[in-house]
């Protein structure tokens, strides 16, 4: 590798850690002009806070800017392979560090959503008495992972994705960067491969350097073409956590694709998920409740698609049965769409809870006993099959107790225009 002061052993992403505010990269929103975090930065102002983003956003960068632009001594765990012990460990330097010089403490926990409750409770003492300032790292909601004391107390930032074009200024710095990068190397980065590193990267900073040093140890006479490029971008994975927040807005995208008759949408969400290493079979069951939930009777053949699309897979397994699974989005995407049994249902319900245990009318209830033949159990019971057009017309079949109610309403599309016709005839009165 090349000369100069810096370790170059060290991996180009670390080696090219922006040093100030000026050289972080796609964080606009939160380090513009006038925005709050630059603002903290810029003043040197110390606030608990927890920066939540995906990887390779700049989470460690800016707590180690925000540390330095205060002067605070900067002390750095890992959730995955820290414990209490640990964090009392790092109090008592914070307490030492104060008595001898005075400065503050800032406790970095990359991965904060590692700590159970227990452990994240140990820090709220500390940060209450000044002890700390506690900056936070998590790939994961914080409001689902971080106890709500600790919340209280921290401010969240958000951080996003980097964009392609923030990516490839990142990639140009590295090449260009004869001290810290591989500016002594005289390396050209083909225009077309630099495109796709920077989209591989996936808005993932440290990625996309990894690659680019990966395909300059590829480079032919000094320039990394697009061969090298795709060799070294080959087999990665869009972003996508197994359990985590973006597996849950994906799915739910998805979902949402299907009810909205958007198949080309539906396809790219489910090829985002496979793509991401979701396993098909989650898939297969959540496409059986698209199907009863927001298709319903308007086409009951989606329902016997979305099950034999399960059932495929599970004999053809990968890749062949994902195309299976692919068939049944697309059909139920392009499906009339009725919710009416899922809102009827839940408001059935709702009228279960509100009038507890009303009891059966007598007409209804078998009478296999003599006793319960003389109880007038199922007296007064008319057969709807000895009923003109199989319809007891003027029945009731509801609890005594409980008002008219119509759950079942379907809707003018599909199948249930025909069902919405059929009842309608079977509930007009004789007299019309």
């Amino acid at each position: 590798m090349m000369a100069g002061h810096f370790d170059h052993a060290r991996p180009l992403a670390d080696r090219m850690r922006p040093r100030s505010i000026d050289e972080v990269v796609g964080q606009a929103h939160l380090l513009g002009p006038g925005k709050p975090l630059r603002m903290a930065l810029v003043g040197g102002q110390l606030h608990s806070l927890i920066l939540w983003g995906p990887p390779g956003t700049g989470k460690t960068t800016l707590a180690r800017l925000i540390a330095r632009r205060a002067d605070a001594d900067f002390l750095a765990l890992s959730a995955v392979l820290a414990g209490v012990k640990d964090v009392r460990a790092a109090v008592e330097q914070a307490k030492a560090t104060r008595a001898l010089s005075g400065r503050a403490t800032v406790l970095f926990l990359d991965e904060v959503h590692r700590f159970n409750k227990s452990q994240q409770d140990t820090f709220l003492p500390f940060l209450e008495d000044g002890t700390l300032t506690f900056i936070g790292a998590t790939t994961e909601n914080p409001s689902f992972e971080v106890v709500s004391a600790l919340l209280s107390r921290a401010r969240v930032y958000v951080l996003k994705p980097l964009q392609p074009d923030a990516i490839a200024q990142l990639l140009r710095a590295a090449l260009a960067d004869a001290d810290r990068g591989l500016g002594n190397e005289g390396l050209a980065l083909e225009s077309d491969a630099l495109e796709l590193l920077s989209q591989a990267a996936d808005g993932d900073a440290r990625r996309g350097l990894n690659m680019l040093e990966i395909a300059a140890s590829l480079a032919v006479d000094g320039r990394i073409d697009l061969t090298a490029a795709r060799e070294v971008a080959s087999g990665g994975r869009r972003r996508f956590d197994k359990g985590g927040e973006q597996f849950y807005d994906q799915i739910s995208a998805l979902h949402k694709a299907v009810r909205g008759t958007d198949p080309d949408a539906a396809l790219y969400w489910l090829c985002r998920m496979l793509d991401g290493g979701c396993d098909p079979l989650y898939i297969a069951r959540r496409t059986l409740r698209m199907a009863v939930e927001d298709v319903g009777l308007a086409d009951p053949r989606a329902l016997t698609i979305a099950r034999e699309a399960w059932d495929t897979y599970e004999r053809l397994g990968s890749p062949e049965g994902e195309l299976a699974i692919a068939t049944a989005v697309v059909y139920l995407a392009c499906a009339p769409k009725s919710n009416a049994v899922y809102a009827g249902m839940g408001e059935a319900m709702a009228d279960v809870r509100q009038f507890g245990t009303l009891e059966v009318p007598l007409r209804f209830r078998n009478a296999p006993t003599r006793l319960m033949k003389e109880l007038d159990y199922g007296k007064g019971y008319r057969y709807a099959h000895d009923e003109p057009g199989a319809f007891a017309t003027g029945e009731r079949y509801l609890p005594d107790g409980l008002p008219d109610r119509r759950y079942y309403r379907p809707v003018p599309r599909g199948l249930e225009v025909r069902i919405g016709e059929a009842l309608a005839r079977l509930r007009k009165p004789p007299s019309e």
